[in-house]
């Protein structure tokens, strides 16, 4: 085990290891679901996004390491935990971006004509809810029509989930 005093800062450095490598996984994720002609943009997208809470909980017990028999504090297990988040989010919205540029048009134009199928299938279920169809309208006006939409979608989606699990796991790790 390496003490603190021969890493220099190893919460940036724990944080960026884990944050990138999940980014790339995540990115990896789409890549394969297009290989394997599914749809990159639909449900089975959503399973990428256990990638970076994961991740968050990874960086937070390898922090660990760094600060045996004390432990790394509450600010540096909660930070190294949304700092994994936020960076893992950013690659995998630049991955996502890049990929709805490259593949174009057609490939969002899929998609959205498949969710409106989706969500036309389910639109009686909205109804019978109070508010429902506006519920519906929303769901449908929400879709992500757009590189930019999907990046968005995918940066806020990662961040959040990461970030909120950072929170009671940090608090339990810091010590």
């Amino acid at each position: 085990m390496e003490s603190t005093s021969s890493t220099p800062n190893p919460v940036l450095r724990t944080a960026v290891l884990c944050g990138a490598v999940t980014g790339a996984l995540c990115v990896a994720w789409v890549l394969f679901l297009y290989l394997t002609d599914n749809n990159p943009y639909g449900p089975k997208r959503t399973l990428a996004d256990f990638f970076t809470p994961i991740a968050a909980v990874v960086s937070q017990v390898l922090l660990r390491r760094y600060y045996v028999p004390e432990g790394p504090g509450l600010g540096k297990a909660i930070g190294v935990g949304m700092l994994t988040s936020l960076l893992a989010a950013l690659v995998a919205s630049a991955g996502m971006y890049t990929f709805s540029r490259l593949t174009g048009p057609g490939m969002i134009e899929q998609h959205l004509a498949e969710a409106h199928k989706m969500l036309e299938a389910t639109k009686a279920m909205y109804l019978k809810e109070a508010n429902g169809a506006q519920q519906y309208a929303a769901t449908l006006h929400n879709l992500a029509r757009t590189p930019e939409g999907f990046a968005q979608d995918e940066l806020f989606k990662k961040s959040f989930i990461g970030v909120l699990l950072s929170i009671p796991v940090g608090v339990f790790l810091r010590k």
